[in-house]
C-alpha cells in the first residue's frame, strides 16, 4: 500500500498568521506545514480522546507543498471576540442544566455589557485570496501501531475517505471562517504546472504541537520553526525529527 498521499486543496480566502506580527494578522505567502497537517487530520485522524487529552495512533508528516496559484493579498477588517470560552467543566454544567449559561457577547461596550464583559474588537487582517495548493504527506505511526497491518489500514481508510470527499470536520485555511475544499490526487496523476513563485520566506512556523508525543491537557505549546524557501512554486518540508526543524528544549525528549 502506498504510504504517500497527495491532495489538491483550494479556497476563496486563507490566513496563515505570522507570529511576529503580534495583534494584527498578517499571513505567510504560502500555507504552513501545521495548517496542511490540519487539513489531513480533518479528513482522517485516529486515536483516543479522553479526559487526559489526545493519544493519536499516528501523525501526518507533510513532505511537499506545491503552490498552484500566485499568492495575492487582500486587506480585511474582522470582528473578534475579546473574551474566551469557559472551561469544559463549566460548559458541561450548562448543558446538563446545573448552572445558568452565561453568553459571550460579540458586540457592545462597557456601558452596554458592564465591566466584566469585554465585547468585541476590530482587527486588521492581511489575508490571501483564491489560493490553491497540492499537498503531499505520509503517515508516521507511533511505535505501538507501527505494524504493517496497521499502516495498511490507516492508508486504506484515508484514501477511501479522501476519494469520497469525506471529512469529520470542515478543513480550513488558518481561520475557521476560511473553508478549504479538497480532492484526492491518485498516484501517477499528471503533473500540474506550479506558480512561477520563488521566495526565501525565512523562519516559518512548522507546528505548535510535539508530533512525537501525546497531547495532554494543560500542556504548553511546543513551537517549532524551520528555514523555508519556495523554489519554482515548491516548498520542500523537512521531516519533523530532522535537525533542520528548530525545537525548544525539553528534558524528556
Amino acid at each position: 500500500m502506498n504510504n504517500t498521499h497527495t491532495i489538491e486543496v483550494w479556497g476563496d480566502l486563507a490566513c496563515f498568521t505570522r507570529p511576529e506580527m503580534k495583534v494584527e494578522r498578517f499571513s505567510y505567502p504560502v500555507i504552513t506545514p501545521s495548517a496542511a497537517r490540519g487539513i489531513f487530520d480533518a479528513i482522517y485522524w485516529e486515536g483516543i480522546r479522553d479526559d487526559k487529552g489526545m493519544r493519536p495512533y499516528f501523525y501526518w508528516q507533510i513532505e511537499l507543498i506545491e503552490v498552484l496559484k500566485m499568492p495575492r493579498y487582500i486587506a480585511l477588517r474582522r470582528n473578534e471576540v475579546k473574551d474566551k470560552a469557559p472551561s469544559e467543566r463549566t460548559i458541561k454544567s450548562w448543558m446538563e442544566g446545573r448552572e445558568q449559561p452565561e453568553p459571550l457577547w460579540a458586540d457592545g461596550g462597557k456601558d452596554e455589557l458592564g465591566t466584566d464583559q469585554k465585547g468585541r474588537t476590530q482587527r486588521q487582517t492581511m489575508a490571501l485570496k483564491n489560493v490553491r495548493y497540492r499537498l503531499t504527506a505520509r503517515i508516521i505511526p507511533k511505535p505501538k501501531f507501527s505494524s504493517l497491518e496497521n499502516l495498511n489500514k490507516f492508508n486504506c481508510i484515508f484514501e477511501r475517505r479522501a476519494k469520497q470527499g469525506k471529512c469529520f470536520q470542515q478543513p480550513f485555511f488558518g481561520c475557521s471562517e476560511f473553508p478549504a475544499f479538497f480532492e484526492y490526487v491518485p498516484a501517477g496523476d499528471a503533473v500540474v504546472q506550479t506558480a512561477f513563485f520563488d521566495q526565501h520566506i525565512g523562519w516559518m512556523l512548522y507546528d505548535v504541537f510535539d508530533l512525537r508525543r501525546d497531547v495532554v491537557k494543560n500542556d504548553q505549546p511546543f513551537i517549532t520553526i524551520f528555514d523555508a524557501t519556495v523554489r519554482n512554486g515548491v516548498l520542500e518540508v523537512p521531516p519533523f525529527n530532522s535537525e533542520e526543524v528548530r525545537k525548544p528544549e525539553r528534558g524528556d525528549c
